[in-house]
């Protein structure tokens, strides 16, 4: 298992722009939701990396590494196993790179 509930694909409307959005809820305990939209501009089916970091810099999960189409997607990550604390989530997509920062309180 990769750790995650799956993706949803929250419409099939391409977006205009490529977005990362704030997770929420944020503060989470113990599962938050990841939005982000893919734009036509990267590609039909380009790869999508998803990936969490600790404060650190250390990877300590990818959610999603896989070919997407353009659309709005929505990921569930659940931080149960990892310690509270500050996280950073990265999408990356052709060449186009997202950060956001995210707050686990046990």
């Amino acid at each position: 298992s990769r750790g995650t509930s799956g993706i949803n694909i929250l419409s099939t409307e391409v977006p205009l722009t490529f977005s990362l959005y704030q997770n929420y809820p944020n503060p989470f305990n113990p599962s938050t939701k990841i939005k982000f939209d893919i734009a036509s501009s990267v590609g039909q089916t380009s790869n999508v990396k998803l990936t969490i970091y600790n404060a650190l810099g250390k990877e300590v999960q990818s959610l999603i590494n896989d070919k997407l189409s353009p659309g709005s997607y929505e990921v569930e990550f659940n931080g149960s196993n990892l310690p509270s604390g500050i996280f950073f989530y990265k999408l990356e997509a052709g060449d186009l790179t997202g950060v956001k920062r995210m707050i686990f309180l046990k």
